[in-house]
């Protein structure tokens, strides 16, 4: 009686120390995923153009505002017209004048031709006459070409935009003088689709190239569209999504490495050539994954450690080999059966052979990524 008189007097802290602790623990997370791997790339233009007048001149107008979207076929600047209007007139005046003469010179070859036949001149004034017609009708056509090529000078003096995407400044002022071919006006970069480059590894480019030969093709021919997803410096924005469309021909021998290329669409702007970005690509096939939050994996030494609760309450670790992380858990890569009851909240308050107070709650299929973690190779093997 006495025993028991002093176990129900102690108070309740002491009471609270001896009662086993609290945590949170659920099932796994089980379900069909493909490994996603992770690299560092750069957004680049799909065309770029640096604009440049083909006709030499002083430039006499500006059409655009520096930094704005333009148009495919857009007047951006124009070259003083008038000695091209003036070359113009000359070449359709020289044009006149060979039509007059040829139709002078064939006036003359019948009259020859007339003359012969009755016998009343030589054969060789009609053939005089026959070469004086050819030598009038391709001075025809030398004019001709002289006008056409006096046109197409008075055209290029308005300069157009070669595709649709944005302008970049003027790198000249009203008044300067231009050089046909050489003087560059301004550049142009388009921006829906844009195009992400990033290099890939040898291990990694074998396995991409057996996927794509799986779907019938070839990486280098766009690995059959290979679905990504891309994300920026801003996580306001969430992930872009493109496909693979490109890889070079050959493996850098100095890197050991393959340029891959992926286009994604940009109807927004958001993306801008030069931004730095992270793609991830899938890079396994289909397989049955044992998915665990981070905050459910402990360290013991050098090994990862799950803390498994028995029916009974106790607690006992499990060695794990940890893989990549998909839709915001962690892979297990061996360890684990998939059926085990883990704690996912408190390991700090346990340890192995302790009996705890488990709160079963039940995962999310899927959780959001709140910070972008790189795994590191440990982690991947």
């Amino acid at each position: 009686m006495s025993a028991l008189l002093a176990v129900t007097a102690l108070p309740p802290a002491a009471l609270a120390q001896n009662a086993p602790p609290s945590v949170t623990a659920a099932k796994p997370i089980v379900r069909e995923v493909i490994d996603n791997d992770e690299f560092i790339g750069r957004f680049q233009a799909v065309d770029e153009v640096s604009v440049r007048s083909r006709v030499g001149g002083y430039l006499q107008e500006i059409h655009f505002k520096d930094g704005s979207i333009v148009k495919q076929g857009d007047l951006l600047f124009v070259i003083d017209q008038r000695p091209f209007r003036t070359a113009l007139n000359e070449a359709e005046a020289a044009l006149e004048v060979a039509r007059s003469t040829l139709t002078f010179a064939d006036a003359q070859f019948k009259r020859a031709d007339a003359l012969v036949k009755s016998g009343s001149q030589a054969i060789q004034t009609l053939d005089d006459r026959r070469r004086e017609l050819a030598s009038a009708e391709a001075n025809v056509r030398g004019a001709e070409a002289s006008v056409e090529r006096a046109r197409l000078d008075l055209e290029y003096t308005g300069i157009t935009a070669p595709i649709s995407g944005r302008v970049d400044r003027r790198l000249l002022s009203t008044g300067s003088l231009v050089q046909a071919d050489q003087t560059v006006l301004t550049t142009i970069v388009s921006l829906d689709p844009i195009d992400f480059y990033f290099d890939v590894d040898e291990r990694r480019l074998l396995s991409y190239a057996d996927t794509a030969r799986a779907s019938g093709t070839q990486l280098q021919e766009g690995g059959s569209g290979l679905p990504v997803k891309v994300t920026i410096g801003d996580f306001q924005h969430s992930a872009f999504e493109g496909k693979l469309d490109f890889a070079e021909n050959r493996v850098d021998d100095q890197t050991g490495t393959m340029r891959i290329r992926a286009r994604l669409a940009n109807p927004d702007y958001v993306l801008q050539p030069g931004l730095f970005g992270r793609i991830q690509i899938g890079g396994s096939l289909p397989y049955r994954a044992i998915l665990v939050p981070d905050e459910a994996i402990g360290s013991d030494q050098n090994e990862r450690v799950v803390y498994v609760v028995a029916e009974d309450g106790t607690v006992s670790t499990k060695p794990v080999r940890t893989g990549p992380r998909i839709y915001g858990y962690r892979v297990i890569r061996d360890g684990m059966e998939g059926n085990e009851t883990i704690v996912v909240n408190g390991l700090m308050r346990i340890r192995p052979g302790i009996k705890v107070a488990a709160e079963t709650v039940q995962l999310p299929a899927e959780r959001a990524e709140t910070v972008p973690e790189t795994i590191s190779a440990e982690q991947m093997q």
